[in-house]
């Protein structure tokens, strides 16, 4: 067509008023602040959770409403909780029986690089959390404030290697930086790991000796998969393992970790896979090591004298609710623990199994995790600390959260469920359980043989159900011969209708 150029009279058509579209059209959208999924601009509603664009959680917590902007909020939120507010905030720290450990200096850890998605743990997780207690007049009020302080090299180096400390405190000198492609790091983001670390390990010293009763760890970045020596699944330093063992220094002989995040906790299992002194149980999805971080089979089961000392409860599937949860805990958690009967607990409390979480993909409720804090709550004279671990539905997170801090503060809890009927995958991973961990915990023999004719019952069922189709849909006697076997046999007479 160029070659011809003068076939073309330019007279007959004046096209001077076209010109080529030369800016890239942009498609305007905008970042859920509860899921933090991609929404068109005209879309109002979030379609994953359903969470208003202009939503006001991060100032009223889960009592903001999913479907309303914050400015209807603020007038229903100060009068429900302003009265109460006020009484809370006059109770004494020396009275006070639950403590939190927080710090505003740990919001600073966030992604710089601007990438095409928000990253899920980012510091509105903290905001979320912060402003459901402060709306339910929990905190401040009835919990009492741990001082922050950074956590000391000496404490470090009982839980890490000196090479991963050291590059965890190189990152102060980088504007931004990444240990792996998911776990990121800023200037700011080793004080905030250490302040963390220091967090739970005065908190667990304060539990132990008797200053308070329990607490609640409300830290990042988060720590179960920081191992000996790196940092991955966006933690840095492992805050329960510091815990653990400063609850050790205090006088604790046994300490009991229970670690319900959705991922396993690799890096606590690391640290502790060879210490009889510390019990560690993992519930977490799992699915034959095809799920995030791939460890965690119920055949690791701790190393070098300290087998059985690792309890994992590996989940098959997604989607796994709270009957699966408090059938676990009644048929294996409790038993173990309660046979090893630790001075202190602490729960790894992930809550990324909660209903709604964009990585976790479970179903887990407030009140499932209100009847597993009460349950552990029984252990180890109710010395208990929970540390925050993942989570990434700021609603499901921080309604969660004030669940389990209602149940630290001794708010009434309904009694534990008998008859709980799990899903049948969920059977299956307890049987799994404890036909492996029976040879370290021989009290569970009891429940696996109970739980084997749990299982020949659903076997039963399913054959039932099996023969029932088949009668119901089983064809006519003539369609299963066939015709030519049909004629075959009234011709020979050796077929006589009647």
């Amino acid at each position: 067509m160029y070659n011809n150029q003068d076939a073309f009279d330019d007279d007959d058509e004046d096209d001077s008023d076209w010109e080529p579209v030369q800016k890239h059209i942009e498609i305007l959208k905008w970042f859920c602040t509860n899921c933090t999924m991609v929404n068109l601009d005209d879309v109002f509603l979030c379609d994953i959770c359903g969470e208003h664009k202009e939503s006001g959680i991060l100032r009223h917590g889960f009592y903001a409403s999913p479907f309303s902007p914050e400015v209807e909020l603020v007038q229903v939120e100060s009068e429900a909780t302003g009265r109460e507010k006020e009484i809370w905030s006059e109770a004494s720290a020396s009275n006070c029986s639950t403590a939190v450990g927080f710090d505003e200096r740990m919001l600073l850890h966030s992604e710089v690089e601007i990438k095409s998605h928000p990253h899920p743990e980012r510091p509105d997780r903290l905001r979320a959390i912060a402003a459901s207690l402060s709306a339910a007049g929990i905190f401040p009020g009835k919990c009492c404030l741990i001082p922050a302080r950074e956590i000391t090299l000496e404490e470090l180096q009982m839980v890490h290697s000196s090479e991963h400390i050291e590059v965890v405190e190189l990152t102060r000198q980088m504007f931004s930086s990444y240990f792996t492609p998911d776990t990121y790091a800023n200037e700011h983001s080793a004080h905030a790991a250490r302040l963390a670390a220091g967090l739970c390990a005065d908190l667990a010293s304060a539990i132990f000796s008797g200053r308070v009763r329990n607490g609640f760890a409300l830290v990042r970045p988060p720590g179960h998969h920081a191992g000996v020596t790196q940092a991955m699944g966006f933690c840095l330093h492992n805050n329960a393992a510091v815990a653990a063992l400063a609850a050790q220094a205090a006088g604790a002989k046994k300490v009991l970790i229970v670690d319900w995040d959705v991922h396993h906790g690799n890096g606590t299992q690391e640290i502790f896979d060879q210490n009889k002194s510390v019990l560690y149980i993992s519930l977490h999805r799992h699915e034959g090591g095809k799920f995030y971080p791939g460890t965690g089979s119920a055949f690791e089961v701790g190393t070098k004298g300290a087998e059985g000392y690792c309890v994992n409860i590996p989940w098959s599937r997604g989607g796994v609710g709270d009957n699966d949860y408090i059938f676990a805990f009644q048929h294996v958690v409790l038993p173990i623990a309660s046979k090893f009967a630790p001075d202190f607990t602490i729960i790894s409390a992930g809550f990324d199994a909660a209903r709604g979480d964009p990585l976790g993909c479970c179903d887990v409720t407030p009140a499932g995790y209100t009847q597993m804090t009460h349950m552990l709550s029984t252990l180890s004279g109710g010395k208990l600390l929970v540390v925050l671990e993942g989570g990434y539905n700021l609603r499901s997170i921080s309604s969660s959260a004030t669940a389990v801090i209602k149940v630290l503060l001794g708010e009434s809890c309904e009694c534990e469920p008998e008859n709980i009927v799990p899903s049948k995958a969920g059977l299956l991973t307890v049987l799994e359980v404890l036909k492996i961990q029976m040879k370290y915990w021989p009290n569970l023999s009891s429940s696996f043989e109970k739980l084997q004719l749990q299982r020949a019952m659903y076997s039963v069922e399913k054959k039932q159900k099996q023969v029932k189709r088949r009668r119901v849909f089983e064809p006519p006697l003539w369609w299963r011969w066939g015709r030519k076997q049909l004629l075959f046999h009234i011709l020979t007479g050796h077929f006589h209708l009647k």
